[in-house]
């Protein structure tokens, strides 16, 4: 590639524009500061309205939207901000969200996942590099910073050991990673929890059922188990087939460099990592069947008096999950000597809530106003805005083209604002009781799941990305002249084929019935 070549990429265009647009959008945090001062100064011009929708059960249901600004709601605003409205706020999903961060935190604190990284990427045949490597990458979306940091690097070197370009294992490890996000073989990752405790709280918050379409009430943390486990593999063999069609043929003979005093043997598993990876596998074994423990004995399911069946295992599985990560963690922390005693766990978790200050901020202003958009009744207006509009082009019909909508939006949307979670309470909000009041078929956990494909197929190509500054100064040492727009017109074929095929998915578990989770 000359640099010529690198000019025009990284010159005008749509990537200059998305570029320059993206910055130009505030901080996620900022835009929910403003929408309360924006939701205060609507429902003064508009409060006291009334409007009239269908209730699930066909019957009419009147509003009427409050004037915040009057002084009873000014009250309640205030008594509510810090307790209902934010730690509080959907039965306390802040409150779980940290909990599941504090056995990732001290599984990725001790080291585990850096070493299973290396162990598997060390041991790969050439055949099988990049299909492990995209892999590798989906799988280390329950620590994300593992995997950017770690296995993208490691990609490079292992394809340079090889011989080969190592922007070719770097692209096929940033596609796993950062593309496949939403997909894994593991329950109740954090993604999941986030993703599925706020669409129940979208859904109930304006009297949408938090329901499959056969009517089965929905577990939050799993409610896509089915869909991200057969996703995996779908993207493990896509991934691996554009690498070989497109990316390997371009980069083939393109040239590159070998940074100066660098070892080849950096990432090589050491023997105490080896020695900790035992003591994981025996952790691994004791968390389990302490879980099977669980499942079978305290937290076996029972039928009430009612003779509704009730599983408490199911119910509390995050704080399962938790403790698996937990045990196993610690074990291979021990075996390391990375953690000498009790406190160096505690101090592991201690570390992994000291990243989360960003949530804590986006969650108090977030909270504040959906918990605004509920009590005033501007939500359900929105929605019922949005659905009549959406009734009146005559999409109820048609369910199919609302998926691939919803889908088209927020791959757009994803292009100028970053950030998974912050998106989702962007979107969220609106688009689950909308979606669902245009076409019942539209259940909170597909318009999740839709919301899912389409954040994480469009993540490699926008510079919006929090990590795409880091993956482009990796890539730079193997290629300095290298800008953000080649890294993007590399990613493109990644994401294309992402997203038709991943929707496509979606539209076939949509078309034939198929429950996307339990």
């Amino acid at each position: 590639m000359s640099a010529t070549d690198t000019a025009k990429m990284n010159g005008g265009g749509v990537i200059s524009f998305i570029e320059k647009a993206g910055k130009k959008i505030p901080d996620p945090i900022i835009i929910f500061m403003w929408f309360i001062v924006g939701a205060f100064a609507l429902t003064a011009m508009i409060g006291g309205l009334t409007f009239e929708i269908q209730g699930a059960d066909g019957s009419p249901i009147t509003h009427t939207i409050k004037n915040m600004t009057d002084a009873e709601h000014v009250v309640w605003f205030f008594d509510n901000a810090l307790l209902q409205n934010w730690l509080g706020f959907g039965n306390g999903i802040l409150g779980v969200i940290l909990i599941v961060m504090l056995g990732v935190g001290v599984a990725e604190s001790s080291g585990l996942f850096n070493a299973i990284i290396k162990k598997l990427g060390t041991r790969l045949k050439d055949t099988y590099l990049a299909p492990a490597l995209i892999f590798l990458g989906i799988m280390s979306s329950i620590a994300t910073d593992a995997g950017y940091l770690i296995l993208i690097p490691l990609a490079g070197l292992l394809y340079t050991g090889l011989g080969k370009n190592p922007l070719i294992g770097m692209a096929a490890a940033f596609a796993g990673v950062s593309a496949g996000f939403s997909a894994n073989l593991i329950p109740a990752t954090p993604v999941d929890v986030i993703i599925g405790l706020n669409a129940q709280i979208f859904a109930e918050s304006q009297g949408v059922p938090f329901e499959s379409s056969t009517g089965e009430a929905l577990t939050p943390a799993t409610m896509h188990y089915y869909f991200i486990f057969v996703s995996t593999f779908m993207l493990v063999g896509i991934g691996a087939w554009v690498t070989k069609k497109f990316v390997e043929p371009r980069f083939k003979n393109v040239p590159y460099e070998l940074p100066e005093g660098m070892d080849l043997s950096n990432f090589a598993v050491t023997e105490e990592e080896k020695k900790g990876l035992r003591a994981a596998f025996w952790g691994l074994l004791l968390s389990l069947g302490l879980v099977v423990a669980l499942a079978l004995g305290p937290l076996a399911p029972y039928e009430t008096a009612s003779g509704k069946v009730v599983t408490p295992y199911l119910n509390n599985v995050i704080l399962l999950i938790t403790l698996v990560f937990t045990i196993v963690g610690a074990a291979f922390g021990v075996a390391t000597g990375k953690f000498k005693s009790l406190m160096d766990v505690v101090q592991a978790m201690i570390a992994q809530m000291n990243t989360m200050g960003y949530i804590l901020v986006l969650t108090f202003f977030c909270y504040n106003f959906l918990g605004i958009l509920g009590y005033s009744g501007l939500g359900t207006y929105i929605t019922y805005i949005g659905a009549s509009g959406l009734s009146a082009l005559g999409l109820q019909e048609f369910p199919i083209l609302l998926i691939i909508g919803f889908v088209i939006t927020t791959g757009l949307i994803n292009l100028f604002v970053g950030g998974l979670t912050s998106k989702w309470m962007l979107l969220g909000p609106i688009f689950v009781p909308m979606l669902y009041q245009v076409n019942p078929a539209m259940t909170p956990d597909l318009v999740a799941a839709a919301y899912r494909v389409a954040d994480s197929s469009t993540n490699i190509i926008t510079p919006m990305m929090t990590y795409a500054g880091v993956i482009l100064a990796f890539m730079r040492k193997y290629k300095p002249d290298l800008s953000f727009g080649d890294v993007i017109m590399m990613m493109v074929p990644y994401s294309v084929a992402f997203l038709l095929f991943w929707t496509s998915l979606l539209v076939g578990f949509f078309a034939f019935n198929i429950p996307l989770g339990f």
